[in-house]
């Protein structure tokens, strides 16, 4: 079986996060969009379910987690070729996304990240050569 991943993630302004995953290249699944939440697309195993706070709180008995204040989860993503992670990056800096490091070279591995609109933070990574067992 072929698992897939919906990520549930609140958000402030639904309007604005979506139109950020959009500038990333990621579509919506008019499927699972509506009224408070849009689906957006990663992968064809992975999408990101963007819910407003309101919406979010359906799911949950928990206070949302204001992501911009506290770390709640990090995100990673491979990504093709070192130039994808790049690319990224660049949509999401340029959509009105941040970052707070610099690209990294592990020989073995490439990374570098973004912080959304709403402060989930996004881990990008090409995997070149990976380890050997030790």
């Amino acid at each position: 079986m072929n698992r897939q991943i919906f990520l549930n993630l609140p958000v402030a302004d639904l309007s604005r996060s979506t139109a950020f995953f959009n500038a990333l290249g990621f579509p919506l699944d008019p499927r699972f969009s509506g009224d408070g939440a849009a689906c957006v697309v990663i992968s064809d195993t992975i999408s990101v379910m963007l819910a407003s706070h309101e919406k979010f709180r359906e799911f949950t008995p928990k206070a949302v987690c204001d992501a911009t204040q506290a770390v709640e989860v990090l995100i990673n993503l491979t990504c093709g070729s070192r130039q994808e992670v790049d690319d990224l990056v660049a949509r999401a800096l340029a959509a009105g996304g941040t970052t707070y490091d610099e690209a990294e070279d592990f020989g073995f591995m490439y990374t570098h990240s973004f912080v959304d609109p709403d402060g989930h933070g996004w881990g990008l990574l090409h995997l070149s050569d990976p380890p050997k067992d030790p």
